[in-house]
């Protein structure tokens, strides 16, 4: 089992390029320790700033240093910098077009008994919903690594989420196919669509071999490329699918399965099912103790896949 969470993977990265780019800028709202990220606070003192519990000076400061040439990356609770920061993030950050990376650590679910308060299940719906804004939610420690560099060598804003707790790989350091902005093929399957981002990539990924014992073919599709969509992926890989299924580690509105239920209809309609957080605050528990309960595993993603297809 994979301990390596993706957040470590997120400074490792920061450090490495920090070494010959003095632009780079990490910033946090009181949170270097929960976003793993005192390792680079203590290894380039000069380029780390501590706001404090303030995500909107956070986000306003990130986008100053940025107008002034740097490159910015700005990390809080998603839960934080997706709320109260949002004025920050649309304005500061998207209108203006600034190079302004905003890392949400602790997504989804993942501070767990701290409940709904804690929780982000509408981040992707509302930073998708901001014009200029892109979203990208990686699923494994190797695909992070990739994003990181890849984004470090534009000037865009990009909205980054991350759990809190390590996630199985799934990919290999040798094998993680990575393009910007397109989605990656996990596996391959005619009767059915898998699309999934985030943590939840590794039980779709499970549940096509699960689909696979009983004689159903699964395609996983890895959209960590939120916004923008890869549409052209994803309907090449529903072309000849009877159904489509959608996995998300957020609300059912305006997330992934909204998305690219949009697409489906607009363009090859056929059944599509998102399988995502309810509305409603959730029940308390582990990550994987919630996901067992809304079915968000392998065996429930399976279930719902059989019986699309039936």
């Amino acid at each position: 089992m994979n301990k390596i969470h993706n957040r470590q993977v997120i400074c490792d990265v920061l450090i490495e390029h920090a070494k010959d780019d003095k632009d780079i800028v990490v910033l946090c709202s009181d949170s270097r320790g929960s976003a793993s990220l005192a390792g680079f606070a203590k290894t380039y003192p000069e380029q780390f700033v501590e706001v404090g519990i303030a995500e909107q000076d956070l986000v306003g400061i990130s986008a100053g240093l940025a107008k002034c040439g740097k490159k910015p990356f700005a990390a809080s609770p998603a839960s934080f910098l997706s709320t109260r920061s949002y004025e920050q993030a649309k304005v500061d950050c998207a209108y203006s077009n600034t190079n302004v990376k905003l890392i949400g650590i602790s997504s989804g679910i993942s501070y767990g008994a701290l409940g709904m308060s804690h929780h982000s299940a509408q981040d992707l719906a509302a930073m998708s919903a901001i014009p200029n804004m892109r979203v990208y939610v990686p699923s494994d420690r190797h695909q992070t690594r990739y994003l990181i560099e890849a984004l470090l060598k534009d000037e865009k804003p990009a909205y980054i989420r991350v759990g809190r707790n390590p996630v199985e790989d799934v990919y290999t350091e040798d094998n993680c196919p990575f393009e910007m902005d397109k989605a990656t093929v996990v596996c391959k399957g005619s009767d059915v669509l898998i699309v999934a981002c985030g943590e939840m990539v590794k039980p779709a990924f499970d549940a096509a071999a699960l689909l696979a014992k009983e004689g159903i073919k699964a395609t996983v599709l890895d959209m960590y490329c939120v916004k923008p969509l890869d549409k052209e992926g994803i309907l090449r890989e529903a072309k000849g699918a009877r159904a489509v299924i959608t996995v998300e580690e957020h609300s059912p509105f305006g997330g992934l399965g909204s998305m690219v239920a949009q697409v489906i209809s607009a363009n090859d309609p056929k059944k599509v099912i998102n399988l995502a957080l309810p509305d409603a605050p959730v029940i308390t528990g582990t990550s994987q103790e919630v996901f067992d309960y809304y079915g968000l595993n392998a065996e429930g993603i399976a279930k719902t896949a059989a019986e699309a297809i039936k």
